[in-house]
């Protein structure tokens, strides 16, 4: 039976506990619920005038990245967000279409190479 030990109210973040005793398996899991970021990034995303008044303003919100997927990123593809030497692969990422609904805008970000 899953349990949660431990909660983070601060990003939402749940840790959880589980022992399958037929494999012998402890398993440690990690959960948020991004709805309502998701929710946020398509109304940003469907906003053309929000991108607009970012250029204009000298700066792009391209994407909201819940801490979980910078979680699995890092841990699953090597992928560190927060790393300007992974930028380019994390505008790569934020183009596929697995997980283009993290972007903000409409718009398409050509990394410098």
């Amino acid at each position: 039976m899953k349990r949660i030990i431990d909660y983070d109210p601060l990003s939402g973040i749940t840790t959880t506990f589980d022992y399958d005793p037929v494999t012998d398996m402890t398993i440690i899991g990690r959960e948020q619920d991004v709805e309502h970021i998701l929710k946020i990034s398509k109304a940003l995303q469907n906003d053309d005038a929000y991108t607009r008044q970012g250029f204009k303003d000298d700066w792009w919100h391209y994407a909201i990245i819940p801490n979980i997927v910078i979680e699995k990123w890092i841990n699953e593809l090597g992928v560190n967000a927060f790393d300007k030497n992974d930028r380019k692969r994390v505008y790569q990422l934020l183009n596929d279409p697995m997980y283009r609904y993290l972007k903000t805008t409409s718009k398409h970000h050509l990394p410098a190479r």
